[in-house]
């Protein structure tokens, strides 16, 4: 069967090159005579698979000496409470609201009756923008400053860090980790599921700043203490070791590609084909997301005339884009469009959309 453009928000799109080094080593990973879901996570082969991983991600984003990188469970709804237990202390925490992932993120913090303060929410426009740096005053002396990057039922991104005067950023990057280069200048810790933009779900990426190890209470639970994995290498207990090693593969794929600033300018162009057949539908589409909000990995739109949604998604199918139907919470379609996504997936998903509105005006 002829492989779909898989638009859906998550588990999504991976590398069709990654996937078919997968299934070459699948049976036979490394001359072991055993394929890598069977390998002992404390066998050499996966130690040193697990190493390589860490040193092309640091590679690929730049990211300091001083910071280290855990892979972990249970996805990135337990770092909503892993980080305010492990770094929140007595201090105020701050959350900035820009859609459901950072809701349920603050969520967490209050039910650990953490102090929390919500800085700014664009929840009264059912989160369809992302504040201005001058609408954003953080706590002085919070723990840390907590922002969901990228929204994937809304549609919007971050396209600046917001300035925090030495205060920890702390930003769940769930959705679009790797899609451009960041300055990790105030990051001090970083958290993605890796199944929308870097590889199958099953695997949290971990990525935090030395010196706040030292706030992770002794009290805790052993599995919840970041300090735990970060003393036994992410090998405490048996890690997620395929999910690992396809991340791996995905890491390899995009620094052959030209890396993460290469990924930028390409994400721009896939992103800029299926906004442009938006804009210039005449009000046939509409986005969801304000133009200066608008994210290059979820793109968000409902149609003019409602009924024409399900014969929308239909001939998409048909055509092989699937995925698009939208969350129930804007409705309408949503194009994922996360690195993995070649280019011509946009461009036919774009010439559908122009065709589409010419027929059913």
């Amino acid at each position: 069967m002829e492989r779909v453009f898989n638009f859906n928000p998550g588990p999504a799109v991976l590398p069709l090159e990654a996937l078919k080094e997968a299934q070459a080593e699948f049976l036979n990973y490394k001359n072991t005579g055993m394929s890598i879901l069977e390998i002992s996570h404390r066998s050499k082969e996966a130690e040193g698979m697990l190493e390589e991983t860490k040193k092309n991600l640091k590679e690929l984003w730049g990211i300091p000496d001083n910071y280290k990188i855990l892979f972990l469970q249970g996805g990135a709804s337990s770092q909503f409470f892993m980080v305010p237990m492990n770094l929140a202390g007595d201090n105020v925490v701050d959350y900035v609201l820009t859609g459901t992932w950072s809701e349920k993120a603050l969520e967490e913090a209050n039910i650990l009756k953490k102090k929390t303060n919500v800085v700014y929410s664009s929840q009264s426009t059912n989160y369809d923008r992302i504040p201005q740096p001058s609408e954003l005053k953080f706590t002085k002396d919070a723990a840390y400053v907590h922002i969901t990057t990228n929204n994937t039922i809304f549609g919007t991104q971050w396209h600046y860090l917001p300035e925090t005067n030495g205060i920890p950023l702390v930003m769940d990057m769930s959705s679009d980790i790797l899609s451009y280069p960041i300055d990790f200048k105030n990051v001090g810790l970083i958290y993605a599921g890796a199944q929308k933009n870097l590889g199958p779900a099953g695997v949290t990426v971990v990525i935090i700043r030395e010196d706040l190890l030292a706030r992770v209470p002794k009290d805790l639970p052993t599995m919840l203490k970041y300090t735990t994995h970060e003393k036994n290498n992410s090998l405490y207990n048996t890690p997620p070791v395929f999910a690992i090693y396809m991340v791996g593969l995905v890491l390899k794929w995009l620094k052959n590609i030209g890396g993460v600033k290469k990924m930028r300018e390409i994400n721009e162009k896939k992103a800029k084909l299926i906004y442009d057949a938006i804009d210039n539908s005449n009000g046939f589409y509409k986005g969801h997301a304000q133009k200066d909000s608008r994210s290059l990995m979820n793109i968000t739109f409902t149609l003019e005339n409602k009924d024409l949604e399900g014969k929308f998604d239909k001939e998409a199918t048909a055509l092989g884009l699937v995925g698009l139907k939208g969350h129930r919470s804007v409705g309408g379609m949503r194009a994922s469009v996360y690195n993995a996504m070649p280019i011509e997936g946009c461009q036919k998903l774009a010439e559908f959309m122009n065709d589409f509105a010419k027929k059913n005006k």
